[in-house]
């Protein structure tokens, strides 16, 4: 018997009506045109005159024209492919992707439990773990390391990354000299510029000053990623009371002027060349003057954030699987299960910070393998109930008829590795062997599994000739 039922397989919710987000954007709009943004850089001074914009010293004011015509013209997404040519990324639409953060100050030793300093070594660490990760689909440094020069830590980290994992990468230039490296560096590993345009398997972020400033670090980067056509990603990060209003619309507006300046140039300096905007919208704490990474408000902003971004149709780098606690306890569990299941419902297109502590100031590896069971979880929610011929299991209904039993039946074992989710840290054993195992709580058994993969996954490696001529733009780069 062949029916037509319709399926519903995905869960998602929204926190902005339509004319909420038409007032949101009237609102941008508003402010870019009468109030303006500073503009810390000549070329893009010169570029936004040209175009139309009003340009007063190093104050631009935006017509609506201009950033209109950046949003015909920016693509409505990009791929980021990993090297093994298997697996791709889309951002795009609502399809979202789960991965670290860059630049903590500190981290968690994974066998001491010490919180230090990062070092090289933690990168390559990281990108072990990662690697072996299901739900971490990009890869990010997880902290930015003190046992380089300063100055070019991002070119040692990149190279910790490029040896240790095959998955696609996000990450940051200090500049646009280092930038340049970078790409140097992964032109060598995908055999070449127009390969890595082609295929591009990294994307680089840079992020304004809040409130309404565009400096010329972040410029410099911006122009030089649009000229390469590689993908890149101009983030806000505003704390709402603080460097923004502190009404979580009026943070909106200011986040979303400073991306869609950031558009305009992107645009002015190459039509169609990929971009994606974003935000680490956080409130701050007036007990503590510091900013939040747990709070409802953080992941309210995010979800409104992405909305407005598929209004735009632009991809948006989000962020969730972080939290406040300086430790993974049950406040870590709690704020992290929110965030991710807000991004995940939201479409949030490229959702970073996965695995941070204490507010963004610490990584922890047992933090990131525990949100990665919490992605897994989240996405088989998203997947929802399949309603079709077989889930519908009528014939199995039949043939088993009252009183029988299910667990024996063909259509389980048909069926069940595909409907049922299965954790690999929670614990749903009766209490005894719960208690014979050693009651072990999941934030010992996360960080258990991360040593594991430290010492037991084995990534696939650069080739030699590769990894030496990685290593030889480092040390030339390091040494200018």
């Amino acid at each position: 018997m062949q029916t037509n039922y319709i399926a519903n397989r995905s869960l998602q919710f929204q926190v902005l009506s339509k004319s909420e987000i038409e007032e949101i954007h009237s609102a941008v709009l508003t402010t870019l045109q009468d109030v303006g943004i500073e503009v810390k850089y000549d070329p893009a001074l010169k570029l936004l005159k040209k175009a139309g914009a009003f340009v007063n010293g190093s104050r631009v004011q935006l017509p609506r024209a201009l950033v209109e015509r950046a949003m015909r013209t920016v693509p409505s997404g990009f791929t980021l492919y990993d090297r093994k040519d298997s697996h791709k990324l889309l951002f795009e639409g609502k399809h979202f992707n789960f991965g670290p953060g860059p630049s903590t100050t500190y981290t968690i030793d994974p066998y001491s439990g010490e919180r230090r300093l990062p070092c090289k070594q933690d990168t390559r660490n990281a990108a072990r773990v990662m690697d072996a990760l299901d739900n971490i689909d990009f890869i990010m440094d997880f902290g930015t390391i003190q046992d380089v020069p300063t100055s070019y830590a991002d070119l040692h980290m990149l190279q910790a990354i490029l040896e240790n994992t095959t998955k696609p990468i996000v990450h940051w230039g200090f500049d646009a000299k280092n930038c340049a490296v970078i790409i140097e560096m992964c032109e060598v590993v995908a055999g070449g510029g127009e390969e890595l345009e082609k295929r591009p398997f990294l994307a680089i972020f840079a992020c304004s000053n809040s409130p309404l400033l565009l400096t010329e670090e972040a410029l410099e980067k911006l122009f030089f990623m649009s000229e390469k056509n590689l993908p890149f990603v101009y983030v806000s990060a505003p704390t709402a009371g603080a460097t923004t209003p502190v009404t979580l619309a009026g943070t909106l507006v200011v986040t979303l002027a400073e991306c869609l300046s950031g558009l305009v140039i992107h645009q002015l300096v190459r039509e169609g060349a990929p971009f994606a905007m974003g935000g680490v919208t956080g409130a701050t704490d007036m007990q503590t003057m510091a900013m939040s990474y747990g709070c409802p408000e953080f992941n309210l902003m995010h979800a409104a954030l992405t909305e407005m971004a598929h209004y735009y149709n632009i991809p948006l780098w989000g962020t969730a699987g972080c939290t406040d606690s300086k430790t993974v306890d049950e406040q870590a569990a709690a704020e992290a299960t929110a965030s991710i299941m807000m991004s995940a419902m939201s479409g949030t297109n490229m959702i970073h910070d996965v695995g941070y502590t204490e507010g963004g100031n610490c990584s922890n590896l047992a933090m990131l393998v525990m949100c990665d069971e919490l992605i897994g979880y989240t996405r088989r929610l998203i997947r929802g109930v399949r309603v079709d011929d077989i889930s519908l299991a009528l014939d199995a209904i039949q043939r088993v008829g009252p009183m029988g039993e299910f667990v024996t039946d063909k259509h389980t074992y048909a069926n069940f590795k595909e409907e049922l989710w299965f954790p690999k840290l929670m614990d749903r054993h009766p209490y005894q062997r719960w208690a014979a195992d050693g009651s072990i709580r999941m934030g010992e058994k996360a960080m258990a599994r991360a040593r594991e993969l430290i010492e037991n996954h084995h990534p696939e490696t650069l080739d030699s000739k590769t990894s030496e001529r990685l290593k030889n733009i480092v040390t030339a780069a390091s040494s200018r």
